[in-house]
Order: C-alpha cells, then sequence, then structure tokens
C-alpha cells in the first residue's frame, strides 16, 4: 500500500515538474470620457495595443466601466521577458468619438504586479465635439462650392450640344 502511495506521488511530482509557469503579460487599464454622465456604458470600445518588434497586434475591448484587460503581443521566439515597448491606442467603438491626440495614445509601462502593465496616461474621449478647442475640425467645412455648370448661349443652327457638356474640359494635347 505504502508502495502505491509512493508511486502515485512521484507521478504527480513529475507531472508538476514539466508544468511552466506562465510568462504571458498582461495589460490592465481604463479609459475615461471627458463629457458623459456618470452612469455612461463604456462597453464595446476598441483599444489597440501595438509593440515595437513584434508584428502582432492585440486589441481589447472595454467593459461597462471603462476598464480592459488584454494580453500584450510578443513574439514566438522570445523566451525571456525582456523590457516592453508598447503603445495602447483609443480605436472608437459603435457611437462617434472625439479626442485629441494627447490622449488618444498612451505608453505601456510596468505595474506593481508581476507580469502586469497598465497605460501611464489616461485614454480620454468626449462623445460631442469640443468646439472650444482651436483644433477642433469635428463636421465637414461649412463652405461648398457650387455645383452649378456654366451655360454659355449657343446659336442653335450650329448644331451643338449644351456648352456645359465641354466647357470645363480642357483637353491635354501632347506627343505620344
Amino acid at each position: 500500500m505504502a508502495l502505491r502511495s509512493l508511486v502515485t506521488a512521484l507521478f504527480f511530482l513529475l507531472g508538476l515538474a514539466r508544468i511552466q509557469l506562465s510568462t504571458c503579460q498582461v495589460l490592465k487599464g481604463k479609459i475615461s470620457c471627458l463629457d458623459c454622465n456618470r452612469g455612461y456604458d463604456f462597453s464595446g470600445i476598441k483599444v489597440l495595443v501595438k509593440c515595437d518588434q513584434v508584428k502582432k497586434l492585440a486589441t481589447a475591448t472595454t467593459e461597462e466601466n471603462g476598464s480592459f484587460k488584454v494580453e500584450l503581443p510578443t513574439t514566438d521566439t522570445s523566451k525571456t521577458l525582456k523590457p516592453l515597448n508598447c503603445l495602447a491606442k483609443l480605436l472608437g467603438g459603435t457611437n462617434q468619438l472625439y479626442a485629441r491626440k494627447k490622449n488618444l495614445v498612451s505608453k505601456v509601462v510596468k505595474a506593481h504586479e508581476l507580469n502586469s502593465y497598465t497605460i501611464s496616461t489616461p485614454l480620454a474621449f468626449s462623445t460631442s465635439c469640443p468646439l472650444a478647442s482651436k483644433d477642433a475640425k469635428c463636421g465637414a467645412p461649412n463652405k461648398t462650392g457650387s455645383s452649378k455648370t456654366i451655360n454659355l448661349p449657343l446659336p442653335p443652327e450650329w448644331g451643338l450640344a449644351p456648352s456645359s457638356y465641354y466647357v470645363p474640359f480642357f483637353p491635354i494635347i501632347g506627343i505620344p
């Protein structure tokens, strides 16, 4: 009986010896809204994470309170944990979001927990166009040109089509 429990314990220890600790690196962060009500639903807003020398991108979707959690992209060949140079970017959601450039991208920094990272500056947005700022370019330009064509009166006996068909056309004459 003791031999049987010894063999079972030996197999259990060998099984644990083969298990490697997880080396995944997780980014945890939170987005904020500058002009939203207290109960605003942040769910569905996408955050993109890109690291240097890694071709893969990681995408996170925010939860109702604005928090997100994503595994940082790493190369398949890297077995050791190197210092990361990653950026997190606010992509958008189902509704139109407005953000300044400084609130759109944040550097990823090491957090206090093991293999845990966070963002250095908050990712923030507005739900309406901030017209007070000098660089607000929210809508289409107000000045629109006329779409009317010029129709010069031509004598009907000339048998030509209306001048609006060929007045805006300037042929390019060149040697082929």
